[in-house]
C-alpha cells in the first residue's frame, strides 16, 4: 500500500509536468498554494531537469511557478477573508494548518506587516499557508499578489536551477550517472515518505493545538 501510495505521488506530479508543460508547473504550484500540501521541492526540481533536457526555459518555468503560486493563493485569501480562524477551527487539520501556523504567520504580520508575504514566500513550509493570515488580515489584494510574485518567483527559479544543475550532471558524468540510476527510486522514495509521514502527523494532530 505504502509502495503504491508514493507510485502515484510521484507519478501525478511527473505525468502532470511532462504532459501538459508550463501549464502543469502552474497547476501544481497552484495547488501547493491553496494549502494543499503538494510540495514545490519535488515540483520545480522536476522542471528543472526538462530545463536540462532543453524542454523548458529556466526562466519561463520559475515563472510559471510563481504564477501558481498566485492563482492557488486566491482560493486561501478569500477563505481567510471569509471564513477567519473560525476555518482553522473547523477545516485546518484538512488542510495541514494548525492554530500555531495561524498564530507564526501572524506574528509576523505583526512585525513586517504586508511585507510578511514577501518574507514568508521564500521560507519553506510557512509558505503555504501565508495566503492564509492575509486574507484574514485583509491585506490589500493588488499588494497581496504583487509581493505573492516577487517573492515566489526567486525560490521556483532557484528549486528549477538546482534541479537543472542535477540534470545537466546526470546527462554529462557517467559515474553520476550510474550512481543515480541504482538510487533514484529510493532517494524518490525517502522524499515521498518523508512527506506522507508529514502529513499523516499532522492529520493526526487536532488543529487547535498550539
Amino acid at each position: 500500500m505504502f509502495h503504491k501510495i508514493i507510485a502515484v505521488l510521484a507519478g501525478f506530479i511527473i505525468t502532470v509536468i511532462s504532459t501538459t508543460g508550463y501549464t502543469g508547473i502552474v497547476i501544481l504550484m497552484a495547488i501547493e498554494s491553496a494549502c494543499i500540501p503538494l510540495p514545490s521541492e519535488i515540483i520545480m526540481p522536476f522542471a528543472g531537469y526538462l530545463v536540462s533536457t532543453g524542454r523548458f526555459d529556466l526562466y519561463l518555468a520559475a515563472t510559471a511557478g510563481a504564477i501558481g503560486c498566485n492563482v492557488g493563493s486566491i482560493f486561501a485569501y478569500e477563505l481567510g477573508k471569509r471564513g477567519g480562524r473560525a476555518v482553522v477551527d473547523r477545516w485546518g487539520r484538512y488542510v495541514l494548518m494548525s492554530h500555531s501556523d495561524l498564530d507564526r504567520a501572524e506574528r509576523f504580520f505583526s512585525r513586517w506587516g504586508d511585507l510578511t508575504v514577501l518574507v514568508c514566500r521564500l521560507l519553506p513550509a510557512i509558505r503555504s499557508f501565508i495566503a492564509f493570515p492575509a486574507g484574514v488580515a485583509r491585506m490589500n489584494l493588488l499588494r497581496f499578489h504583487f509581493y505573492t510574485f516577487i517573492g515566489s518567483w526567486p525560490w521556483c527559479f532557484g528549486l528549477a536551477w538546482v534541479g537543472m544543475k542535477l540534470g545537466e550532471q546526470w546527462r554529462t558524468d557517467p559515474r553520476l550517472s550510474g550512481i543515480l540510476h541504482t538510487l533514484d527510486f529510493l532517494i524518490v522514495g525517502l522524499i515521498l515518505a518523508g512527506g506522507i509521514w508529514f502529513v499523516w502527523h499532522r492529520l493526526k494532530r487536532p488543529a487547535s493545538k498550539v
